[in-house]
């Protein structure tokens, strides 16, 4: 009798277990990226509600948030992954080459074949990268920063949005002469800047006739952009601005917060924005920084010089920065799902939109965005098949992505060999130092062509001896 109990039990149990298959524990996805931190809890309700998204469709995830200081976190981030501490997606903002090399990242394209939302998402440029390098994903439009500036300083200015280069400079004069920001002194920079010069490029390389990483001498031969007439003459150009204090010479020392904060506190009156997003979320920090004043920002267009116009050409060869998936994840099926739902167009109302009730209220099929969407995020994608809801972004930001599409043009940059990387770091310095010098002022224009011979000594004219095997 006690044995027909036992074997009935059991056949009772073995039916729930069909029956209820919800005692299934949830699949751990650990992931470490910049913008996500268990100290945020705007990240962690997110990641919550993505999960809840899944596992509604079937998919039950453990998204465990592994935290990285914001500061230093490629640095911190490569140090982790040494250790042998691997996440199953990893974020990366440079450090990511290495280990690729080391067969610790995944080959996504495969991945993404099978990943219909996902491969519908992706821009034209994220195409052609994965085909150079497989191993990083960044769905969002190519980073095309573009000059902003407050609507009411240059309705101020009495002149028209500049669409030239010499228009340029008569706004930049104005800005710095007319005391827009009412302290009683005309001590406003033009355009403010950090770390680098890349931000004036994005704009100002094509009209000075920079077409891209490469180009050729009037021999027929490949060189570095870096080293040509036309590099000569657009540096020439900020020299001027920065002698005339129209360019902000503290722009190396500058981090990203203080750039920001000259434009906000009117130290500053044109500040480049690397995306429509980040558009949006330097209107809403100038509405938070000016309470009770209705200021909007306007898009300054693209400037036409003696060289051309256009932005600057966009680097295809691989992505700077991105998401890969780690090679050693024993969950790459459920890393592919979070991924695809992330593309997916329920996906991108959640990362894209933020919270209802607070970013937005929905009514139907009409969306009505509080102030507080401009300071709200998207921590996964940008899908290029997405269609915004009417009012989600700013005209200005609108346009600028506009122009990303309109003025797209690829690089003929490429990967590089690991065994050049100190030939680049060295001739990045270089680089770097003499735009400084030029700028401050340390340096004349007329040192030109000794920095060239600088810039070869250090590894430039090894590195131009291999582009010339690469480029056609």
């Amino acid at each position: 009798m006690l044995k027909k109990l036992l074997l009935a039990s059991t056949a009772l149990v073995f039916g729930a277990a069909l029956a209820f298959p919800a005692f299934a524990q949830a699949v751990p996805i650990r992931i470490v990226s910049k913008d996500l931190l268990t100290t945020n809890p705007d990240d962690v309700a997110h990641v919550e509600r993505i999960e809840a998204a899944l596992r509604a469709k079937g998919t039950d995830l453990d998204i465990q948030i592994v935290d990285l200081p914001s500061s230093g976190y490629a640095d911190a981030l490569g140090v982790m992954l040494l250790s042998g501490d691997i996440p199953d997606l990893i974020y990366f903002q440079g450090g990511d080459q290495k280990m690729a090399e080391q067969g610790i990242l995944e080959d996504l394209n495969p991945w993404i074949e099978k990943s219909p939302n996902l491969k519908a998402a992706l821009w034209p440029h994220n195409v052609e990268r994965l085909a150079h390098y497989p191993y990083l994903l960044y769905v969002y439009p190519p980073r095309a920063p573009q000059a902003v500036i407050r609507t009411d300083w240059l309705e101020k200015t009495g002149l028209a949005a500049p669409t030239t280069v010499d228009e340029y400079v008569k706004l930049f004069e104005a800005i710095r002469d007319m005391d827009l920001d009412g302290n009683g002194h005309a001590d406003t920079l033009g355009v403010t800047g950090y770390l680098n010069t890349n931000e004036l490029d994005s704009i100002f390389n094509q009209a000075f006739g920079v077409t891209g990483s490469w180009m050729k001498n009037e021999a027929g031969e490949w060189v570095s952009a870096r080293t040509t007439p036309q590099e000569k003459a657009k540096l020439e150009f900020y020299a001027k601005l920065g002698a005339e204090g129209l360019f902000d010479k503290e722009f190396v020392t500058n981090t990203f917060d203080v750039k920001e904060d000259k434009f906000y506190s009117g130290r500053a009156g044109v500040i480049f924005a690397s995306s429509p997003e980040v558009i949006d979320i330097y209107g809403g920090k100038m509405r938070q920084a000016h309470p009770g004043e209705e200021l909007s920002l306007t898009l300054l267009p693209i400037p036409s010089g003696p060289g051309g116009q256009g932005l600057a050409a966009v680097d295809v060869s691989k992505e700077s920065r991105g998401y890969a998936m780690a090679s050693t994840s024993e969950h790459k099926d459920e890393v592919m799902k979070l991924l695809d739902f992330m593309a997916s167009p329920e996906g991108q109302e959640l990362d894209r939109l933020g919270f209802a009730d607070r970013e937005y209220t929905k009514s139907g099929d009409t969306y009505t965005f509080t102030d507080a969407i401009s300071t709200w995020y998207a921590r996964f994608f940008a899908a290029a098949n997405w269609t915004a809801p009417a009012g989600l972004r700013s005209a200005a930001a609108d346009e600028s992505l506009a122009n990303v599409s309109k003025w797209f043009k690829p690089d003929n940059a490429f990967v590089w060999p690991a065994d050049y990387a100190a030939d680049l770091d060295a001739t990045e310095n270089v680089y770097r130092s003499w735009v400084a010098r030029f700028i401050s002022g340390e340096a004349t224009i007329d040192q030109f062509d000794q920095y060239v011979a600088e810039w070869n000594a250090a590894g430039g004219q090894r590195l131009t001896d291999y582009a010339r095997t690469v480029l056609q």
